[in-house]
């Protein structure tokens, strides 16, 4: 992923000045559509996308079984809605419909712009609620993507570039809802936090997405909330 990803520029800044953080996951995804804009490349495999079509060809990606689902931008919990539900009372009194309206922590972790990325349809649906991991490589599964899924293991292992980004999420997302993280995850993400460190891209995206939010990704570095508007 290049530094281009997610440039800082001033259509982001008229974008984000002023912003009031999302308070629904509905109301995030209306505001992530306008952030991305300027880049519009979705996460999970450096695809193109213009409006809410990618340009599968362009990057070598092959779907797998859903075409229609594959053609698509959909948006992606890098840490599943699941699994931040799961740790919370609501979810076993109703689900995420139940916490979405009675738990206020949940709602504020669901519509969290730090934890929201836009993927290629068929990858969100086949990541799942899948945790992620190391698996062997294999080549192909989505033509040239080099994101994998472990159906059977139910693991996925996201693209070399994304990774540290991805640790470094599920460490703001722990420290700011309490999520808890299993000794196995925190390894893993400690190493990736180690071997992928903080790139020029997630910089200005935590600065582009602090702007909205009102505060930035500590585990990426800090934000200039005079800088947005």
């Amino acid at each position: 992923m290049s530094v281009r990803f997610f440039a800082v520029c001033c259509l982001f800044f008229a974008v984000t000045a002023n912003a009031q953080a999302p308070r629904t996951f509905s109301e995030a995804k209306k505001i992530a559509w306008k952030l991305y804009a300027p880049q519009s490349t979705e996460f999970y495999c450096g695809c193109k996308y213009t409006g809410n079509r990618i340009d599968l060809k362009a990057c070598g990606y092959i779907p797998r079984k859903n075409a229609n689902r594959a053609a698509r931008i959909e948006w992606e919990h890098i840490v599943p809605a699941w699994q931040i539900g799961h740790q919370r009372q609501c979810w076993q009194n109703g689900g995420r419909k139940n916490c979405t309206r009675h738990d206020d922590v949940f709602k504020r972790a669901e519509a969290d712009l730090h934890n929201l990325v836009p993927s290629i349809g068929e990858v969100n649906g086949d990541r799942n609620n899948f945790s992620f991991g190391w698996l062997p490589v294999q080549s192909g599964q989505y033509g040239s993507c080099l994101t994998q899924v472990d159906f059977k293991a139910k693991k996925v292992m996201p693209r070399p570039s994304i990774r540290g980004m991805i640790a470094r999420t599920y460490f703001y997302m722990s420290k700011q809802y309490g999520l808890r993280l299993s000794k196995q995850d925190r390894q893993l993400y400690e190493a990736w936090n180690t071997t992928y460190p903080v790139q020029a891209w997630e910089r200005q995206r935590n600065q582009t997405v602090g702007c909205v939010m009102g505060r930035g990704n500590e585990f990426v570095g800090p934000v200039n909330l005079k800088a947005c508007g």
